[in-house]
């Protein structure tokens, strides 16, 4: 397990000391532990140092993921020889619901329709030589449900009702 941890030595300039520390604590835990992942059990199977508070302000934390996946692709998997092309997905997941952040309503090819759910944009670097995929960035889709609203139109003119002028 500590081979894995030195592989994020290249993560040093770009992230501060204290959060260095708790990512590793954090995927120490994520790689021993069993059952459902919660910071709960991420804290319950954490070396020392890994206490629930610990976790909570790790996942807090702004981290840069994108610098961090290019960073660690370019250190470790980068083949100079070799060819990559950028790829990139976006994925519905169907969900019910009103409360969940960013549900809205989306295409599905699948259905065929727009359905109520989730969307996620994938990027990923692929190698062409070992038909590998690398995710650089995993983002969530957030419509402005304020855009899909039909403008109001202009305020309709009444019509005026002969029996009143007759009057």
């Amino acid at each position: 397990m500590p081979e894995i941890i030195a592989l994020f030595t290249v993560f040093a300039p770009h992230l501060s000391t204290a959060t260095l520390r708790h990512f590793s604590i954090v995927v120490f835990a994520l790689l021993a532990m069993t059952g459902r992942v919660t910071m709960l059990n991420i804290s319950r199977w954490t070396p020392k140092g890994g206490s629930y508070r610990t976790i909570q302000r790790f996942f807090n934390t702004d981290i840069p993921w994108g610098t961090l996946f290019w960073i660690f692709f370019r250190s470790h998997l980068l083949d100079p020889e070799s060819e990559y092309f950028f790829a990139a997905d976006e994925t519905v997941k169907s969900k019910s619901g009103k409360n969940t952040y960013g549900l809205s309503r989306f295409f599905s090819s699948l259905y065929g329709k727009t359905i109520p759910g989730m969307s996620f944009l994938g990027v990923s670097i692929v190698s062409v030589k070992k038909r590998d995929s690398y995710p650089m960035l995993i983002e969530q889709i957030v419509r402005d449900d304020t855009s899909s609203e039909p403008t109001p139109s202009a305020p309709k003119q009444q019509v005026c009702d002969n029996t009143e002028l007759k009057r």
